[in-house]
């Protein structure tokens, strides 16, 4: 599951990374992403590629009602090819969320310890995710969503949540953008990339709770606490049997 991130870095510099049009000139500085936010995302169509803003929470076309995507955060990679709400976006609407670092939660007992996870050379996470354009007949107004892709967790991940965003190396950016990839096989050699990352290729340290609420911002939330201050007193793998897993505060139905 990923139900909270962070884009610290400004688009203009996502851009450069990811080889990219900036079109929304963003400053960066979001410390407390969560679902229903506009957020930074890379699309391709043909060769153009462009870092835009869409809502996260991804609404499908043929919804009723903008609320779905309130939902619709995560998807599951193993159902990613089957699910009427994702079946369309996978094949022709695939994008990448770039961030600095994403949070899950794991409990001590009546309390909720944070934790954050980055890459420990400081690039930037690319979390495979996939998009939707919605419109509303009433208004004419649409609007361009996105959901961010969940595998099982790796062995670092397992004691904090039994779910973790997939996060897809630089050598595979262009096959998962790629729109020519619509069908067959194709598409399998997409769905083998949706596994696990390596243990070693993140890193996980404990944050402040402040985090817990989405109406706190700014960069303190992103800081290592030190153990002492660790609700429960230990690390996310010394103490998973007692803790066990958590849930952040995911809207019913979540498909992650």
């Amino acid at each position: 599951m990923c139900g909270r991130m962070t884009q610290q870095r400004p688009t203009s510099e996502l851009a450069e990374i990811f080889e990219a049009e900036d079109r929304i000139d963003a400053p960066g500085g979001r410390f407390n992403l969560a679902p229903t936010d506009d957020a930074a995302v890379v699309v391709q169509r043909d060769d153009a590629r462009a870092i835009t803003a869409f809502r996260w929470g991804l609404i499908p076309h043929w919804s009723d009602t903008p609320k779905t995507g309130n939902r619709m955060f995560n998807a599951r990679a193993e159902t990613i090819d089957r699910q009427p709400a994702f079946r369309y976006a996978f094949s022709k609407r695939r994008c990448v969320v770039p961030v600095d670092a994403y949070y899950e939660w794991q409990r001590a007992g009546e309390v909720r310890q944070p934790y954050a996870i980055v890459r420990p050379d400081g690039r930037p996470i690319a979390l495979a995710g996939l998009w939707a354009g919605w419109k509303d007949e009433d208004t004419g107004e649409v609007i361009r969503s996105f959901t961010i892709v969940t595998t099982s967790a790796n062995s670092m991940m397992a004691p904090i949540h039994n779910r973790m965003p997939v996060m897809l190396p630089e050598e595979s950016w262009d096959r998962w953008l790629d729109p020519s990839r619509t069908e067959g096989a194709a598409l399998g050699e997409l769905k083998g990339l949706l596994v696990p990352s390596p243990d070693g290729a993140l890193e996980i340290y404990p944050v402040s709770r402040r985090v817990n609420s989405v109406r706190n911002d700014g960069p303190d939330l992103i800081e290592r606490i030190p153990d002492s201050a660790v609700a429960g007193g230990g690390s996310p793998t010394s103490d998973a049997d007692r803790l066990g897993l958590f849930d952040d505060e995911a809207p019913a139905g979540q498909a992650g």
